[in-house]
């Protein structure tokens, strides 16, 4: 049968309109859904979904029998995370367990992370929050480990070394896991202070330089970086601390341009060097402070605080530096980089009770500001490590043997 060629776009408009009105009238008439009948035409990543857990979103737990991963007698923790050392003496604070909405937290498996990085390099950047995060992820890895001395500082330095790197070898496994302080992941300079037309300059924040070892962390099999904490005004302008770019000092730029010019330079960075084609990159987000009744500077406290928030009434505005990470991490994932989020604000922020507080090192100063912004090992950024495991593990690295 052959149609005259002037009905031949009425029948095609006819059926470009026909068919999906029908199969709307079908779906609310029966138990029949369209959208999964089209599925297997749309291409597969609009299908991802499906499979998807925010392992962010979800809840803490009590769990009666657990402990964490570790104790504090791992040899890797600054004495600064060792509260209950410190004279802490409750432990609720090792009891939670995160909880996602609608899905587990695959169980972090030591044995099997060291044998999938065999070979490899996983570092870490960042502030001391960033440390806080590496010294755990040390000690959750070196449960698996019989004999100590298989692991040792690369280049003999001590744990309490804190300007510069750091890297843990784990001999059995030709691993090393590194951490490079860089507080604001960009190179910042100090210098005696000098009077400008905008004020008195004691540093300059190079928006657009990394730092000079930053080529130590080109090549990393797994690189999580972190910023946030001295992305703020006290820590910046306020201490006379301004932005360069090239030669030049911007007076004029605020702290959001300088973080998103920062961030920038890290993604041209990445994206550009072959080094970092097979890597797993990761952007830790902001990790909430608890400082209650006060700030760091005018005594806030969080001594008494032994569980959790329970809601999210008393919750902060989210920082505004998360929303220029996961910009970030987007454009570079839209490069075809393997990169992710570590999305840990919304499930810190419940941790209130989780931070050393007045159980700091010995040595402190009688009235020295409770710590409210880092966290007691065993603790929070062993979740955060979870969170890590998983996420590689959802990049689809539990299909190989090694990452």
């Amino acid at each position: 049968m052959h149609f005259h060629k002037e009905f031949k776009p009425i029948i095609t408009f006819s059926l470009i309109f026909l068919v999906p009105v029908s199969l709307l009238v079908f779906h609310f008439q029966t138990s029949f859904n369209p959208l999964t009948f089209l599925q297997p035409f749309f291409d597969s990543k609009a299908n991802l979904e499906n499979d998807f857990c925010d392992y962010s979103n979800g809840k803490w737990v009590w769990d009666e029998s657990f402990y964490g991963w570790y104790t504090e007698n791992c040899r890797f923790l600054d004495p600064g995370f060792q509260c209950r050392k410190n004279g802490r003496n409750d432990t609720r604070f090792l009891h939670w367990r995160w909880k996602p909405h609608g899905c587990d937290l695959p169980l972090f498996n030591a044995k099997e992370m060291l044998e999938r990085s065999r070979n490899k390099r996983i570092v870490f950047v960042g502030d001391s929050i960033g440390r806080n995060q590496w010294e755990s992820f040390i000690c959750m890895l070196s449960i698996n480990i019989s004999n100590p001395s298989n692991i040792y500082e690369q280049f003999g330095n001590p744990i309490s070394k804190h300007r510069g790197f750091l890297s843990m070898v784990f001999k059995d496994y030709n691993l090393t896991v590194e951490y490079y302080r860089a507080p604001q992941l960009v190179v910042v300079d100090r210098f005696q202070p000098r009077n400008m037309s905008f004020g008195v300059m004691r540093g300059a924040i190079r928006v657009d330089k990394l730092p000079r070892f930053a080529y130590r962390w080109a090549g990393a099999d797994i690189l999580v970086l972190n910023s946030g904490h001295w992305w703020n005004i006290d820590k910046t302008l306020k201490l006379g601390h301004y932005f360069q770019v090239g030669q030049s000092i911007n007076e004029t730029m605020d702290i959001k341009e300088a973080f998103q010019r920062s961030m920038d330079t890290i993604k041209s960075w990445a994206l550009n060097n072959p080094k970092f084609a097979k890597s797993y990159i990761f952007i830790r987000n902001y990790a909430p402070s608890h400082f209650i009744n006060g700030t760091w500077k005018t005594h806030g406290t969080c001594a008494l605080e032994s569980d959790p928030y329970y809601d999210t009434n008393n919750f902060q505005p989210e920082s505004w530096t998360n929303q220029i990470v996961a910009s970030t991490i987007n454009d570079m994932r839209n490069h075809g980089m393997r990169a992710s989020v570590l999305n840990v604000t919304y499930m810190t922020e419940f941790r209130k009770d989780g931070h050393p507080s007045e159980h700091r090192e010995s040595g402190m100063p009688p009235r020295a500001p409770e710590d409210c912004s880092h966290w007691c090992l065993p603790g929070v950024p062993d979740t955060w490590n979870e969170l890590l495991y998983a996420n590689l593990l959802s990049f689809g690295s539990d299909k190989a043997r090694t990452l």
